[in-house]
């Protein structure tokens, strides 16, 4: 018997609500602030704004100033003491603990019991609906989901609160039926040592008919590795052979496709992106042909955007969905059902569709570099590796970049430290088409560039095997939730990785 032809007409009769995205955007996106706003108006906050005379966006952002984590910090540390009330009105026993601010090696952030079944399982329920019309041939359910999670821990030594990876309280929540079709076991799953967690997932799954896998591309693929090498297989499909689909997310995709595509050589392997994080679920692909993400605009999330542009100002302006444009890149703000108010979660999207709402992750607002003006954004670098992997058959595994501001003769550069999994053909060849494409997608970079008056030719360093692993692993952030940094405007991390280099 089949069970995905009988789970299946359970997630396909959320489409005709998915659809009216395309229709109903404005209308949509106003329910749900005034949702927000009327259960959270007797919270200490919602009084403080008055949130019950609000009655439009533009009382809305007039009225609450724009947070960061260091401005929303104080609030959320007495939730943690167990304050009630505060930021939202139900009682919040969970926080995702995310990387860290200038400030704190870690941010933590509430997760409501509203968060977790109107944000994040319906962002889980979806992109299964999603993926299900893009693949009508699906049999996903007729084995094993293996999930790649973090661990969690007690909250401030509080055995009623708990703090961990988002992707840890996901599982711990979870609806006790959808153990029935996961891998592993809840017990492997939350495991908090990283590499003896992957020996134990890789054990207990091997000989699990696992049709489908979720995580981050670059940790999903550590463990991949590994299941390879206990087998002695040379390619995933020998192991499981009926997997379909790869739900990933939390870094691009883009320097990993052609490793994916050698570890799983199937034809008829699908991967689908999701934008899953702590702050919330935001986007799912719907086309397996388009890389942008659909905007998932029905949930407990209200949205709003502030072009780049606009943030180093004293009030930047922010634009609800429907004031949006196409090809603008803009920093995504939210306000959700976990108590964060027009909260700046860092990262920068642009949108590449209306009717319905359809966008990709261009990169972090605090991840670029703009030492000389260049505004080199990570969705550039992305394009530019893509483009230099292609013409001199080399495969990346990591990397991060840094502005070099003036060396010993005067000159100023960007500084590639990669991770090669396959080396170029030529390395001299690869920073120069590198280079090259930087230009042509970013004219800011190429005017900078120009006659290399201002930014002489980028360099590239080689990276020993393993080495952003080693300096994930010293700043004891190995897992799922854990990214390296692809690019920074000052040279912290770069320094501490090349002395790494070294050694």
């Amino acid at each position: 018997m089949d069970t995905t032809k009988i789970i299946k007409p359970l997630f396909l009769k959320r489409i005709k609500e998915i659809d009216l995205y395309a229709t109903r955007p404005g209308e949509i996106q106003q329910g749900v602030l005034q949702h927000l706003l009327s259960t959270a108006a007797n919270t200490e906050w919602g009084k403080k704004y008055d949130y019950r005379s609000i009655r439009s966006y533009e009382d809305f952002k007039s009225r609450i100033p724009l947070q960061t984590y260091e401005e929303v910090k104080p609030w959320v540390e007495r939730v943690r003491m167990g304050e009630k009330n505060i930021l939202w009105p139900s009682e919040t026993r969970w926080f995702a603990k995310s990387s860290g601010t200038t400030n704190d090696k870690s941010k933590f952030l509430p997760v409501t019991k509203e968060a977790l079944k109107n944000i994040h399982y319906k962002g889980g329920r979806d992109v299964v609906t999603l993926y299900f019309r893009m693949n009508p041939d699906s049999r996903m359910f007729s084995g094993k989901s293996l999930i790649l999670g973090g661990s969690h821990s007690p909250n401030l030594n509080s055995k009623h609160s708990l703090v961990g990876d988002l992707s840890a309280i996901l599982i711990e929540n979870i609806n006790p039926l959808a153990n029935l079709v996961r891998v592993p076991s809840k017990k492997v799953a939350l495991m908090d040592e990283w590499q003896t967690k992957l020996e134990a997932i890789a054990n207990s799954t091997i000989n699990k008919d696992v049709t489908n896998i979720s995580g981050v591309p670059s940790w999903m693929m550590v463990l991949i590795k590994k299941v390879l090498e206990k087998t002695g297989k040379t390619s995933l499909e020998q192991v499981w052979p009926n997997l379909e689909v790869f739900f990933h997310g939390g870094v691009a995709f883009t320097p990993y496709r052609e490793q994916y595509k050698q570890l799983i050589q199937s034809t008829g392997m699908h991967y689908v992106e999701t934008y899953n994080a702590s702050e919330g679920y935001f986007g799912s692909q719907d086309d397996l042909s388009d890389p942008a993400m659909l905007l998932m605009i029905d949930y407990d999330i209200f949205y709003e955007f502030v072009p780049i542009e606009e943030l180093d100002k004293e009030n930047p302006k922010a634009y609800c969905l429907d004031e949006v444009e196409l090809g603008k890149n803009y920093a995504m703000v939210i306000s959700t059902s976990c108590g964060l108010w027009r909260y700046m979660i860092g990262d920068t999207v642009k949108f590449a569709s209306k009717n319905p709402y359809k966008f990709v992750i261009t990169g972090r607002t605090k991840h670029f570099i703009n030492a000389f003006g260049e505004e080199l954004i990570v969705d550039n670098a992305e394009k530019g590796l893509a483009k230099a992997c292609a013409e001199t058959g080399a495969q990346v595994n990591e990397y991060s970049a840094a502005p070099v501001f003036m060396d010993s003769n005067a000159k100023c550069r960007h500084q590639w430290l990669i991770e090669f999994v396959k080396m170029p053909s030529s390395l001299e060849r690869f920073a120069h088409i590198l280079d090259h494409t930087l230009k042509e997608v970013n004219s800011d970079y190429e005017a900078k560039r120009w006659k290399d008056i201002a930014l002489q030719p980028l360099e590239v360093v080689v990276a020993r095997q393993g080495l952003f692993h080693d300096w994930l692993a010293g700043r004891g952030k190995l897992g799922g939730q854990h990214k390296v940094p692809r690019l920074s405007n000052n040279r912290d991390y770069i320094e501490e990785m090349l002395r790494l280099n070294k050694k």
